[in-house]
């Protein structure tokens, strides 16, 4: 990965204490996965950024490599890689994800 786009992305993951790597955005996902994301943190009524992988290239391939994940949608709290679509259900469904959310939020 090219280190302006290793730059960019860490830029983005600092800005915002929640964000989202996915396909689309919030107001308008185009994948299920990252639906399943919207919808959890919607529910959760936090703020929270989405970064559309599909428009941009570097960004898209770079984040795989960033994180070392392959898949998206990818979630970052406080800086922290939390996962994807199937992770976060289970966090939401386990009541963990709300408590973390909250730390992240608070920091």
């Amino acid at each position: 990965m090219k280190p302006e786009v290793k730059a960019r992305i860490q830029e983005i993951i600092d800005s915002t204490p929640i964000v989202v790597f996915m396909k689309g955005s919030k107001m308008m996902p185009q994948c299920g996965f990252s639906n399943n994301v919207v919808q959890i943190l919607n529910l959760l009524g936090v703020p929270y950024e989405t970064i559309d992988i599909l428009a941009d290239e570097e960004i898209r391939q770079g984040i795989k490599e960033y994180s070392k994940w392959p898949t998206i949608p990818q979630v970052y709290l406080n800086g922290e890689f939390i996962g994807g679509s199937d992770i976060m259900v289970e966090l939401y469904q386990s009541q963990e994800l709300e408590k973390m959310v909250q730390v992240a939020l608070a920091s």
